[in-house]
């Protein structure tokens, strides 16, 4: 997505960035699967997450509350 982000041992560093960019990504877990969504609806371009199975159990209606807020997003089935 463009972040700027270094790995020291245990840590990561992030720099900001002007703007994230749209990709694929992998939800593997529920904070983090709910924090790349929330990347990817506002990052430019169009973003894919997959294996939402931690992010349905864990969040009730999670993409329709989103939608509630203004993101565009939809769940396809594959």
């Amino acid at each position: 997505m463009g972040a700027d982000v270094t790995v020291r041992g245990r840590s990561a560093f992030v720099r900001g960035v002007g703007s994230l960019k749209g990709a694929d990504v992998v939800a593997g877990d529920l904070r983090g699967g709910a924090a790349l969504t929330l990347a990817a609806i506002s990052a430019e371009g169009l973003s894919t997450v997959t294996d939402l199975s931690h992010i349905d159990r864990g969040y009730s209606d999670f993409e329709y509350k989103l939608r509630g807020l203004g993101a565009r997003i939809r769940r396809v089935r594959v």
